[in-house]
């Protein structure tokens, strides 16, 4: 399983170096269902597609937006979850901006993650801003949460818990999600069979309990906070 750890509260390292979260939940179930060996490959954001095209993994669970640039070049299972892109803003700016229109202006700097959905949002829906990239989404989060940018686009989960985290009286939340996007399992272009199998896997995984589970576990609950690695 090919992923990206760092994005919170979906694959994350933990104190004992393994990875832990919402994803690896589902990837471990996954493999279960199919009575193979998970295997996690941490890999970087910019060659996930590439590593799997290439066979460094079988499938991507990192929470990746189905959107039709990527699905050009891989194949998408049904979406396991819906974010959208939302906004964490230095607080400087509280009275002034009230929803991503407002920052369509070379006064503002937006940053993001490099090669994600909220680099794509930033550059067209507010492409006047100045916009930074970062390796890095926590990276970028604290660019904003010093003072150095002015707002941070990405997905609501992630923003939501840098709020919570580390912003409190530095940053405030815009929580409306101005984009949709519907997160889903990626694979190889060629292979209906294991599409069939991951979507009614999906169907089985979000209706008996188990999808609830760890939804409850990783967005509803802060307890796996104190496990993560520094």
């Amino acid at each position: 399983v090919g992923f990206e750890s760092g994005y919170m509260p979906f694959e994350m390292t933990n104190t004992n170096g393994q990875y832990m979260g919402f994803d690896v939940d589902l990837a471990k179930a996954l493999a279960k269902a199919m009575g193979v060996k998970y295997v996690p490959v941490n890999t970087a954001w910019d060659g996930i597609i590439p590593g799997l095209i290439t066979d460094k993994y079988d499938i991507i669970i990192s929470g990746m937006t189905c959107n039709q640039e990527r699905n050009l070049a891989i194949n998408f299972s049904d979406p396991y979850i819906v974010v959208g892109q939302t906004i964490l803003l230095n607080g400087k700016l509280k009275d002034k901006v009230k929803s991503y229109k407002d920052l369509n202006d070379p006064k503002y700097t937006i940053v993001s993650k490099l090669g994600t959905t909220g680099e794509q949002a930033a550059q067209r829906m507010i492409p006047r801003a100045h916009y930074k990239s970062f390796e890095t989404e926590v990276d970028a989060a604290m660019e904003v949460i010093q003072g150095n940018a002015d707002v941070l686009i990405y997905d609501l989960p992630f923003c939501q818990i840098m709020q919570a985290q580390q912003g409190k009286g530095k940053t405030v939340f815009l929580s409306k999600p101005f984009t949709f996007e519907p997160l889903a399992m990626g694979i190889k272009k060629g292979d209906p069979d294991f599409l069939n199998f991951l979507n009614n896997f999906l169907r089985q995984y979000k209706n008996d309990g188990r999808y609830e589970r760890s939804y409850d576990k990783w967005f509803k609950s802060t307890d796996w906070k104190k496990n993560l690695k520094k």
